[in-house]
């Protein structure tokens, strides 16, 4: 199914990685009058730079007489103006399809792209899609709310490294040790770098394995011959 709002279009713009301010909105010079934009494939799952909008589908009492064909006057000030209002709508359709939750979440995310939550948090957020990003500002709520890092901490690391698992040494000892279940990059060292800047308790220390499991009796799957890290 291809995108049918303005409301639709942001959203898959900001899947792809665009912000909203790189999407231009234009009166369609053609357009249908049962579709909100005019895209020449109604398919498309794509976001062009420009786009072409039929603001009468929905929005003729703002609209009605802004573009007649007759008034060829200030048509640069009459585009911004349109360009601004349909930004403006599209933020009113996302706001209204939101609950007070998801805007918490918004607001959690807001603070850390502004820094707020730390540099390091700032500087690696964009290594995870939206959906991650909602998951992890999900849980920095959840973890204001309850207090409780150490669930949190192993809910993101084993939603974010699906092989992954989490240790404690003992219950009198503040360590933990992480198994991540794949190979060692940068970019998965700084996902994991920003999940245990927010989420890992103060006095706790971790240990960190990645692609080798450390040995662990009666686990056959952690007992492979040059395969055991040591711990």
């Amino acid at each position: 199914m291809g995108l049918n709002y303005i409301w639709d279009l942001i959203i898959r713009g900001q899947e792809l990685g665009m912000a909203k301010k790189d999407i231009h909105f234009l009166p369609a010079k053609v357009y249908s009058p049962y579709m909100e934009l005019s895209q020449e494939d109604l398919n498309a799952m794509t976001v062009a730079r420009d786009v072409e909008v039929n603001p009468y589908y929905r929005f003729y009492d703002i609209f009605n007489g802004m573009f007649d064909i007759n008034n060829t006057e200030d048509t640069e000030l009459r585009g911004a103006l349109f360009d601004i209002l349909i930004h403006f709508l599209a933020d009113i359709d996302l706001m209204q399809g939101m609950n007070k939750r998801e805007y918490y979440i918004r607001f959690v995310l807001r603070d850390i792209q502004d820094g707020l939550l730390g540099e390091v948090v700032k500087a690696h957020i964009s290594l995870f899609d939206r959906e991650e990003q909602e998951i992890i500002a999900a849980n920095v709520l959840r973890l204001y709310d309850t207090g409780e890092a150490l669930y949190l901490l192993r809910d993101t690391v084993s939603r974010m490294f699906q092989r992954s698992t989490i240790y404690a040494i003992s219950e009198d000892k503040d360590e933990l040790l992480l198994y991540i279940g794949q190979r060692e990059n940068e970019t998965a060292r700084n996902k994991l770098q920003l999940i245990m800047e927010l989420l890992l308790p103060i006095q706790y220390s971790a240990e960190v394995y990645w692609n080798d499991h450390f040995g662990i009796i009666d686990e056959d799957y952690t007992m492979i011959q040059d395969r055991i890290a040591l711990y």
